[in-house]
């Protein structure tokens, strides 16, 4: 009888020759325990860690897990009644809680250079009966390359993650803080920050610092720079792009890596948008992206005076019609659109312009060269990358297809007309269940259970009396 994996997953002869080296390096006695993991809706690594005797096992049959872990907001509440009918989002296969199936993907395997004889996998996600799961990002992605690769085009990208690194002063592990979601740690400086690039701050922070790219090279992520930013306490780490699937991929392992790294030095990283601590910077993740041909040359540059080809212009003209729309995926959280403030660096409307960093989509590079790219700074370091590249590609796609024009670079980006970016999260997803293009590229079904994800988040949020209200109210009425 043929295996589970060999019945639905069909591996590549890529995936077959990578089982066969993770094989040995089991035998060796180099790989002791693998963590099986995949990404959930929120980007977040879910999972569980098997022994190297499971090895065989798991690359015939998978590993089970609850499907509720799809239903969950970022609280960890399960926010959709998974033993309803259909569990909430008419799927009769994840009512009760069923079990779906992480099949692995030999090809990300990595050996952790912090965890000695411990693998990362990323897996797949199916039902039991071999079906593909709609609410899977990754698949998501994978669908919106395929799309692309119909209209001829690969996808390349690179990303600049801004970060923030506090030094922990209390866990916070009472009894008391244990809920959904847990208390915070509390938190103190590593740098005082606003010295932009100084070296002097780098060389303060190198023995942090170089843990971090030891344990992100030791993975095999391309990392390009770790560079001490503007804030107190904030980082930023760029890596050379990457092709398709592998972009998303790189930049899971990279955040779930830092994360991971810095706990054990006594330190709290963190990609949220804009922590509270005082004088806090808020980050952001700059997505530089580009378009390949059959032979995997960059189609962005125009010939002549023109910046961009007709794809180019198409695509970027794509990336501004539908940049309301596509918010919630760049910008999944609350705390996400704090940032967009004009004369900020971050954009706050949908415009592009000529090397410019006011603007929400910047054209970097050298004009005629393959450098050539557009980097979109609207997005969240939290955001998951797999639905965020998804998104830029499918609308990008759409403004291919209608040679949409982007019309003329903005000089001025926070003084030019032009439509404003979402101010809310409760904004963003009114605007992506306003824009067909989005709802029709990824099903009606994935955006109806995205909105009710995130809908449950703001509930959870306008419930609670804010540190404002109270100090602005309490006391004067």
């Amino acid at each position: 009888m043929t295996s589970f994996i060999e019945r639905f997953a069909g591996w590549s002869d890529a995936q077959a020759k990578a089982a066969d080296e993770v094989r040995r390096l089991a035998r060796d006695g180099a790989l002791k325990t693998l963590r099986l993991v995949f990404a959930d809706q929120h980007g977040l690594l879910r999972g569980k860690t098997v022994m190297a005797a499971e090895l065989e096992r798991v690359f015939r049959s998978g590993l089970g897990a609850p499907s509720s872990l799809l239903l969950k907001d970022t609280s960890g509440r399960t926010v959709i009644p998974t033993f309803a009918a259909g569990a909430g989002v008419g799927l009769a296969a994840m009512q009760g809680a069923a079990d779906l199936v992480m099949v692995p993907d030999p090809t990300t395997f990595r050996l952790l250079p912090w965890s000695s004889g411990t693998g990362w996998m990323l897996c797949d996600i199916h039902f039991t009966d071999g079906g593909r799961i709609p609410f899977s990002s990754r698949d998501l992605m994978r669908a919106a390359l395929t799309r692309l690769q119909g209209a001829g085009y690969g996808f390349m990208a690179g990303a600049e993650l801004e970060f923030h690194l506090f030094r922990i002063t209390d866990p916070k592990l009472g009894l008391e803080d244990a809920g959904q979601p847990g208390t915070p740690p509390e938190v103190g400086l590593v740098s005082q920050g606003y010295q932009y690039l100084w070296d002097d701050r780098y060389d303060a922070l190198d023995e942090v610092y170089a843990a971090l790219r030891e344990g992100l090279q030791g993975l095999g992520l391309p990392l390009a720079s770790l560079e001490v930013e503007f804030g107190p306490s904030q980082g930023e780490m760029t890596f050379a792009p990457q092709e398709g699937l592998a972009a998303a991929d790189l930049v899971i392992l990279a955040r779930a890596a830092v994360k991971q790294i810095a706990r054990r030095h006594g330190l709290h990283a963190t990609f949220m948008c804009r922590p509270k601590p005082a004088n806090a910077v808020a980050s952001g993740w700059h997505l530089h992206q580009s378009l390949l041909d059959a032979g995997g040359a960059n189609v962005l540059p125009g010939e002549g005076d023109e910046l961009l080809s007709a794809a180019g212009r198409g695509y970027l003209g794509g990336l501004l019609a539908h940049a309301r729309g596509a918010a919630s995926f760049a910008a999944p959280t609350i705390n996400a659109y704090r940032r967009y403030r004009a004369y900020s660096l971050a954009p706050d409307r949908a415009v592009w312009g000529r090397d410019n960093r006011g603007a929400m989509v910047r054209l970097a590079g050298e004009p005629g060269t393959s450098s050539l790219r557009l980097e979109n700074r609207v997005g969240d370091p939290a955001a998951n990358p797999y639905l965020y590249m998804a998104s830029q590609i499918l609308c990008g796609l759409d403004g291919i297809e209608r040679r949409t024009d982007p019309g003329p670079p903005a000089d001025t980006p926070y003084e030019t007309a032009a439509p404003s970016l979402p101010l809310s999260l409760d904004e963003a997803l009114l605007a992506l269940e306003g824009d067909a293009v989005l709802c029709e590229a990824l099903g009606a079904g994935f955006v109806e259970y995205w909105t009710r994800i995130k809908r449950a988040e703001l509930a959870r949020f306008h419930a609670e009396v804010t540190d404002w209200e109270h100090r602005e109210y309490f006391g004067l009425f």
